[in-house]
């Protein structure tokens, strides 16, 4: 048997060998490398020039894209609640930065389905159907999104971003610019967010204080109360079905 392994081994051995050999005695082929090009030629007019123009210019802004649509809705203020919950219960990393992401996009989705619902139905549709012109088709969009914007905006961030752009309070609504519009939906967003999140930490914090000044009264300093509190937390928080009032309350708050 011995014998046959090392027959077949050198076989093996020898038909390598020889393989490599006539490939490196072989011909060099030639290669040929297609071309790759981005260009905007082939416009037979200024109008269709332009319009290449405005497609690369759409094709670049992609990366910021995401960023600005997820400030201009719900994401804002339902991730940095669940920011806050996380911090109030003391569970670290659990949940996950993903999994609350993501909870926070389906969130984001189904508070905006309306909105979104009109944008596609009187804008996108339209547009691909070449009933409305381009311009059209923003200004609608837009103006749905104002709308949704400026019913959650407090007047009073919304004043101060008119008056620092120069803009008119007598201005209707639907002719404010989004420059104001959106930083002071921001604003608003963060305030609303934080006035959650401390109302969040109020019942956790009281077991807190419980926990600790029970264990000083003991005398067991030495044992953090962080670790006899969490399991408290966690049995409060699921004894009111906490996540079933977070997100019955973020979403009805819109």
């Amino acid at each position: 048997m011995k014998k046959k392994y090392i027959i077949l081994t050198f076989i093996v051995t020898f038909i390598l060998i020889a393989s490599t050999s006539l490939v490196a005695h072989a011909e060099p082929t030639n290669l040929t490398i297609p071309d790759i090009n981005i260009s905007v030629d082939g416009s037979e007019s200024p109008k269709e020039y332009v319009e290449n123009i405005k497609i690369f210019l759409l094709l670049t802004s992609l990366s910021v894209l995401p960023s600005l649509i997820l400030t201009m809705t719900s994401f804002t203020r339902i991730s940095v609640v669940f920011g806050f919950l996380r911090n109030a219960l003391g569970t670290q990393q659990a949940p996950s930065n993903q999994i609350l992401i993501g909870l926070s996009l389906f969130l984001t989705i189904f508070v905006m389905s309306p909105t979104f619902t009109k944008i596609n139905n009187d804008a996108i549709k339209p547009y691909t159907e070449e009933t409305i012109s381009q311009e059209e088709a923003i200004d609608i969009g837009t103006g749905y999104l104002k709308k949704f914007m400026l019913k959650q905006t407090r007047q009073k961030d919304l004043k101060m971003f008119m008056d620092i752009n120069g803009v008119s309070e007598k201005v209707e609504n639907e002719d404010l610019p989004m420059t104001a519009v959106i930083p002071a939906f921001i604003i608003s967003e963060l305030k609303t967010a934080f006035t959650i999140g401390f109302l969040l930490y109020l019942p956790f914090l009281i077991i807190d204080i419980v926990v600790g000044s029970i264990l000083m009264s003991m005398g067991m300093m030495m044992i953090p109360p962080m670790m006899i509190s969490l399991p408290f937390k966690l049995l409060l928080f699921v004894m009111v079905d906490g996540w079933n009032l977070i997100v019955k309350s973020l979403i009805m708050g819109f």
